[in-house]
């Protein structure tokens, strides 16, 4: 499975992404889930991926194919706002799977990918879509300044808690490792190799880029400060009554 999430505050874009592919208990292998455009020096966009890998590829591939169209073609060096970006995303990847679907089904598989679409155009503020494989979209909003993909119930909680616009970069990066986290704890087909990625409004390239492997110290010091922080944060729960009573 996957788990692939991205934080909208109001200093940029937060990209986060395991790496962990299945193929049933016996076939477990590692690939990227998080891609970066820039086509132009005015534009700069992250694509997150979720489902069938074979979609993804050729969807990456398709979008990577235009980019050297003619400009009246749309591709994401055409495209004058973000969320046409995310329609013009959604349309290829409907075409990828409807380019399968026949074969797909006959061998009982599933060839539908789920994308999340963030990034900035100049002049536009940065913004995060998640694109659904029938092409159509949701946005992240101030009141709910993340999306997820994939395995993300378990990663969920504590980012319905934290995250907000007025974090620092470094803070939502933070939070979206102790989310990934969580959800490696619960879920063993979500694993490292992790890929973190920050992007800093008004920039149009990366300003951060990690890769966090199974004995990275920072991982492993994220993983146990929190726990820890845990830990201590249930030791401070009030008292029941009776046990109050218990110490008198």
């Amino acid at each position: 499975m996957t788990y692939c999430l991205a934080l909208q505050i109001d200093e940029g874009l937060v990209f986060a992404a395991d790496s962990r592919t299945t193929a049933g208990v016996d076939f477990v292998s590692s690939y990227r889930k998080l891609f970066q455009f820039q086509p132009a020096a005015d534009r700069f966009f992250v694509i997150l991926t979720s489902g069938s890998l074979a979609t993804s590829h050729e969807l990456l591939d398709r979008l990577r194919r235009d980019l050297d169209a003619p400009p009246e073609l749309t591709s994401l060096r055409s495209v004058n706002y973000l969320f046409e970006a995310a329609q013009y995303v959604g349309r290829e990847l409907v075409a990828v799977q409807a380019a399968h679907a026949t074969p797909l089904r006959e061998s009982g598989a599933d060839g539908k990918a789920t994308l999340i679409l963030g990034g900035q155009i100049a002049g536009r503020p940065p913004a995060l879509y998640l694109i659904y494989p029938e092409g159509n979209y949701i946005s992240a909003t101030p009141e709910t300044p993340f999306l997820q993909l994939g395995e993300f119930k378990y990663g969920k909680p504590v980012l319905s808690r934290i995250a907000s616009g007025n974090l620092s970069l470094e803070d939502a990066a933070r939070l979206a490792l102790v989310s990934l986290d969580a959800t490696m704890k619960s879920n063993l087909s979500v694993g490292p190799p992790l890929e973190l990625a920050i992007y800093r409004r008004d920039t149009f390239n990366m300003s951060q880029h990690l890769i966090l492997d199974e004995d990275s110290p920072l991982l492993r010091t994220v993983e146990k400060r929190w726990d820890d922080g845990m830990r201590q944060a249930f030791g401070r729960l009030p008292r029941f009554d009776w046990e109050r009573g218990d110490r008198d």
